[in-house]
């Protein structure tokens, strides 16, 4: 089963803790954290606000900005500046109110976030807990002469949900580092921008479409729910199949997640019904390919159509996607009625080399 990620946020902290800990006779407020321009002390603050606020942003499920609120260390009463240790009891109090509300939140919360779709759910705010954790233990074991290195699993927990477009290593640790400007890879330039990517949702009247990230469409494509409510009888074949496109693609460092694969979620029961999506992103000419399935128990209540109208219109919106098409089994007459209440076009007559029929849709 998918870790949703309070665990993980619970032991990133308490490395960051252990990691500080034999440093608290060092004056933080005067030492540089690494390349940062803030000093220890203040990226220490950073993170415990950081971590508040992500809970915070869950658990109110915000819709629209930042919960207005902000976090002030100071000493007992309020009086005096708290010690460094006073900095590490903050520290494990923000990051367990962040585990706390990951695991009390439904699967379907998502909060207000900027990057880049204006929300995240669970597992993303999980994974920028835990990346505000590790990449600023990071620079401040380098300020205070401390050697750091996370468990690699806290790595991979991060980069498959929120860095889905980077390209996975074997070294887990170093790619983080690397994603966020902070490390040479060989044969890869070194970053000077990013940002992470928490994944897309579209939504329609009756249904959620949810961006499936690296994390989630591996473990649907081994078997798995992919972190999914589903039906009976899903996922269906064709959902795992795009699961394994995406994990290919996010192999291969060429996943753009916007094009990837997506799961139809009932609004009214958070219930999960089929997939819908992209096949790679569109080519040089803007035509990028499209498909869908359902699980047989939600066939015949027009979610295929309702889910394949959202998606054109957020493509054909885009500057770069100029047409959509399809390939579908010229039995498959269901399917055809779905591409054409889209407004999708026979292409002709003629089958491709896998017997299947083209159907278009220009921009």
């Amino acid at each position: 089963m998918l870790s949703t990620g309070g665990n993980e946020v619970n032991e990133a902290v308490a490395g960051l803790v252990a990691l500080l800990r034999p440093a608290l006779d060092q004056d933080w407020a005067e030492i540089n954290a690494g390349p940062l321009e803030w000093s220890c002390r203040q990226t220490a603050e950073h993170v415990s606000s950081d971590l508040i606020a992500y809970a915070g942003q869950l658990a109110g499920q915000a819709k629209s900005t930042y919960v207005p609120f902000d976090i002030t260390i100071d000493g007992q009463g309020g009086m005096d500046p708290a010690d460094n240790a006073g900095i590490l009891d903050v520290l494990t109090t923000t990051g367990a109110l962040l585990s706390a509300a990951i695991r009390t939140a439904p699967r379907d919360a998502r909060g207000f976030h900027p990057y880049p779709f204006r929300s995240a759910n669970r597992e993303g705010f999980a994974a920028m807990g835990i990346a505000e954790v590790l990449l600023h233990a990071h620079d401040m074991a380098e300020g205070l002469g401390l050697s750091y290195e996370p468990p690699a699993h806290l790595a991979e927990f991060v980069l498959t949900r929120i860095f889905p477009d980077v390209r996975p290593g074997p070294d887990h640790w170093r790619n983080l580092l690397w994603a966020t400007g902070r490390a040479d890879l060989p044969g890869r330039a070194r970053l000077t921008e990013w940002h992470w990517t928490n994944n897309h949702v579209l939504d329609t009247e009756r249904l959620r479409l949810e961006g499936v990230t690296p994390a989630a469409a591996t473990d649907l494509s081994a078997g798995g729910t992919g972190g999914f409510d589903w039906i009976d009888g899903g996922p269906f074949d064709g959902t795992r199949e795009a699961a394994g496109m995406v994990v290919k693609s996010y192999e291969a460092g060429i996943h753009r997640p916007e094009f990837g694969l997506y799961v139809l979620v009932r609004r009214e029961d958070d219930r999960a019904v089929g997939g819908i999506g992209f096949h790679g992103v569109p080519d040089e000419d803007g035509k990028a390919e499209v498909g869908y399935d359902l699980a047989e128990a939600a066939r015949g209540n027009g979610y295929a159509t309702e889910a394949l109208h959202a998606l054109k219109e957020w493509a054909l919106a885009r500057g770069d996607v100029r047409s959509l098409f399809a390939t579908i089994e010229p039995a498959n007459t269901p399917s055809q009625a779905v591409i054409a209440r889209a407004g999708f076009v026979k292409v002709s007559e003629e089958l491709d080399e896998e017997g299947l029929q083209a159907y278009e849709l220009r921009g």
